[in-house]
């Protein structure tokens, strides 16, 4: 990254209460998909434990002065009982501190079950709050519940809720929210624990889901030795394009006049069925989920009202306008000449995960999540002209290939991580899980999917990929979690593995579990290209029936749209001279 002499802050830090919201996320448990003898849950971390070397209170006082690339302040310390720590069932002291210029984060520092390793946590949405939890993608990770690691999160540099983000008409808290700030808490947190335990830790991981998962390919690609192990989850990450037309589209797909949604929740159910029973057939109507959903292309024409037919529950049909809406979302974000801008769209099968997202629960569009995006990316995130229009609309955005060049050269630098150049990361030794579900309606998986294809052709093929970066798609899983297909799985504890044992993981277990946590389910997930197909005749519902094999709709996806993943359009701002100054970031 380029280095701006002469980064002078024009204003006074100011100190602000840490707002710490512990909410329970619409993120994916997680269970290792383990061969031979290897447990599911088995625990990677080192059995001797580091004690601190001061009480908490003392922790008060280690000299952050000196550390480079982030000016910081501790500004309280807590020992917190188990019972009372958010991110898991262990005694903890809670540092919590500032940023300059307004970074929130909060650390906690096991007192008695460290283990040398460190985890820091990605935000979702527009973030705005410090969430420590437990680990997004690690449901039966013994290093997570046992207390292996300190784990820290924060705010990305501003306070507020939701996905209207205000505090982005400030250009430099833009920058910080869309590139430093978990680089700059990584710098922070490393410094604390070696002034609190005597050493810094032996490994390092990051996990997100959403923006989380944008942040973590922010972390590979500007700063690839930050951390050892990455989990990008439904990543953000083309999150220019994501927000200001892809969201915007598939709102405007579904405004009928008076902005009352064409499609309502009671169509989504029998739409949903009508698409497992066209590409799946029994079997998937059983499971609930399209486990190749690539491979179908069934047109909504096929059950479209003949003339005097009114749907009905037994006689389920779509009006023409349904028709419409649905082949604008199975077809994705277009200009005038059926240019793609966003690379992806709705995937068949992800039908009943349009609730919420595309259609509202009221009687107006507006109701819906990704017109919410829309509207305020254009009002504080997206400008094309550097002047916010706090009036804009979702019905205001125009898909045109001159506004997309537009908006695109002004935030990719600052807000995408679409650069498929890894070496760095791969050359410092570390290690990245891409996970996606396949029926996500918020972040559809085919743009995650072209981006692992973009690493895979700048890094030298799959095999010389694998060695570093994995994919996994999971069936039926909606947006970091949720959804039809057994969603439950263990990341952590593959990464990990990966990173202090060279044992890559070729799949990963995923379950269902009822309301008393009993497992009703359970599915290989294998690494991009490979599916999981029954080839045994066994219990579609046991992963003991599955084995791998190339999914060919995966392998072939070639999606051609009006951006690129390529290197050099990062952008670094920063003050020189007292003015905001942004530059090529100069990545090599």
């Amino acid at each position: 990254m380029l280095t701006l002499p002469s980064l002078d802050h024009p204003r006074r830090s100011r100190t602000w209460t840490i707002v710490a919201v512990v909410t329970a996320a619409l993120m994916v448990a997680v269970g290792m998909w383990a061969t031979g003898s290897q447990a599911a849950n088995a625990s990677t971390a080192s059995t001797s434990v580091i004690a601190p070397s001061i009480s908490c209170s003392g922790a008060s006082s280690i000299n952050l002065l000196t550390l480079s690339g982030a000016n910081a302040e501790i500004t309280s310390t807590t020992s917190v009982a188990a019972s009372a720590n958010p991110a898991g069932d262990w005694a903890a002291c809670e540092v919590q501190g500032i940023i300059t210029p307004e970074t929130h984060f909060t650390l906690y520092l096991p007192t008695s079950t460290y283990a040398g390793e460190y985890l820091q946590e990605g935000c979702g949405g527009g973030c705005g709050s410090v969430n420590v939890s437990e680990p997004t993608a690690a449901t039966g990770c013994t290093q997570s519940t046992d207390g292996n690691f300190a784990v820290a999160a924060d705010d990305e540099g501003h306070e507020g809720s939701g996905f209207s983000v205000m505090a982005f008409q400030d250009p430099e808290m833009k920058a910080v929210f869309g590139y430093s700030s978990e680089h700059q808490l990584a710098l922070v947190s490393k410094a604390i624990l070696k002034g609190f335990y005597g050493s810094a830790p032996t490994e390092s991981y990051f996990d997100g889901c959403s923006d989380g998962g944008r942040e973590a390919l922010i972390e590979a690609q500007r700063y690839p030795t930050d951390f050892n192990g990455i989990i990008a989850g439904s990543p953000a990450s083309i999150q220019t394009e994501l927000n200001a037309f892809e969201e915007a589209w598939n709102a405007q797909a579904n405004t009928g006049a008076g902005g009352v949604p064409i499609l309502t929740n009671a169509d989504l159910a029998p739409l949903h069925t009508a698409v497992l029973q066209a590409c799946g057939g029994s079997t998937a109507v059983t499971l609930g989920y399209l486990s190749d959903p690539l491979a179908c292309d069934w047109n909504p024409a096929g059950i479209e009202c003949k003339t005097g037919q009114t749907s009905t529950s037994s006689d389920f049909c779509l009006t023409a306008a349904q028709v419409e809406t649905v082949d604008k979302l199975y077809s994705g974000v277009r200009d005038s000449s059926g240019e793609l801008l966003y690379p992806g769209y709705e995937l068949r099968g992800s039908e009943l995960n349009w609730a919420g997202w595309i259609v509202p629960s009221g009687n107006q569009e507006s109701g819906a999540i990704d017109a919410n995006i829309a509207t305020t990316a254009w009002q504080s995130w997206i400008t094309p002209t550097g002047t916010f229009d706090g009036s804009a609309n979702y019905m205001d955005v125009k898909f045109t290939k001159a506004d997309f060049e537009k908006v695109t050269a002004e935030n990719d630098g600052e807000l995408d991580a679409t650069d498929p150049n890894l070496s760095a990361f791969e050359k410092a030794g570390g290690k990245l899980i891409l996970w996606a579900g396949y029926s996500d309606p918020a972040i559809n998986p085919a743009g995650t999917i072209s981006y692992y294809q973009a690493v895979v052709k700048t890094m030298g093929g799959l095999n010389a990929t694998e060695q570093f970066a994995k994919l996994f798609l999971l069936p039926g899983v909606a947006h970091c979690g949720g959804g039809q297909g057994p969603n439950n799985f263990d990341a952590l504890t593959a990464i990990t593995d990966w990173v202090t044992k060279d044992s890559a993981p070729s799949s990963l277990l995923a379950t269902s579990t009822n309301s008393s946590g009993t497992v009703t389910a359970s599915l290989p997930i294998y690494a991009y290209p490979n599916i999981a197909v029954d080839t045994t005749g066994g219990s579609i519902t046991s992963a003991s029936s599955y084995t791998p094999e190339v999914s060919k709709a995966e392998e072939s996806l070639n999606i051609q749209w009006l951006g690129s993943f390529r290197s050099g359009y990062e952008t670094v701002s920063g003050w020189v001279n007292g003015q905001w100054v942004t530059r090529p970031a100069g990545l090599n």
